[in-house]
Formats: C-alpha cells, structure tokens, sequence
C-alpha cells in the first residue's frame, strides 16, 4: 500500500517506515553485489528466472 492509500496516520507512518527500511536494505545489497539492482519489469524477469531458471513467459504457456 503506498503512503497516500493508507487511511490513518498510523497506516502512513508504517508506510513511510517500510519504504525507508526496503531503501536501505537495497543499497547495502547493491553496495555487496557491487552493481544496482535492477527495476521494474528488469527485476521482474530477473526474480522469475532466478526461481526456477524459466522466464514469466514460459512459466505461462505451459
């Protein structure tokens, strides 16, 4: 949910906290791996084929 869909401020506050905490831990990774991680539909390809070694395309023509 993103900051602006949570509906109390407590909701925006968590929303803000866990943005923060998902930015951090994704530059120390990138800072161990030594390159950026990749985004968007890059990350996506990228995380399907890391679990199995198959694209999302071919996950889904079976």
């Amino acid at each position: 949910m993103g900051i602006e869909q949570a509906p109390t401020e407590k909701g925006k506050q968590a929303a803000r906290g866990l943005r923060k905490s998902a930015a951090k831990e994704e530059k120390k990774v990138e800072a161990q791996k030594g390159s950026d991680l990749a985004k968007g539909s890059e990350r996506f390809e990228e995380r399907s084929k890391s679990s199995d070694g198959k694209s999302a395309g071919a996950k889904q023509r079976r």
